[in-house]
């Protein structure tokens, strides 16, 4: 039984995942649009690094959670 709650855990994962990558994608597409235009707001695009930045950070911690560990 744990081992398939463990099971639907790591799909669930693999989701938010997916999810949290498209969300550090379109963030990453959006700064980059507000510097190309030349007329960015610098306190929206602090705050849209900031946000690409916790994504990456959340990436992290579920990839680390999904690869295993091997103990050499």
């Amino acid at each position: 039984m744990s081992n398939a709650k463990e099971m639907k855990t790591d799909d669930v994962l693999r989701v938010e995942l997916e999810v949290f990558r498209a969300e550090h994608r379109d963030l990453d597409e959006a700064i980059h649009a507000l510097e190309e235009s030349g007329r960015a707001d610098q306190l929206r695009l602090r705050r849209l690094k900031k946000q690409k930045l916790a994504l990456k950070d959340k990436i992290a911690r579920i990839e680390d959670k999904l690869t295993p560990d091997i103990i050499a």
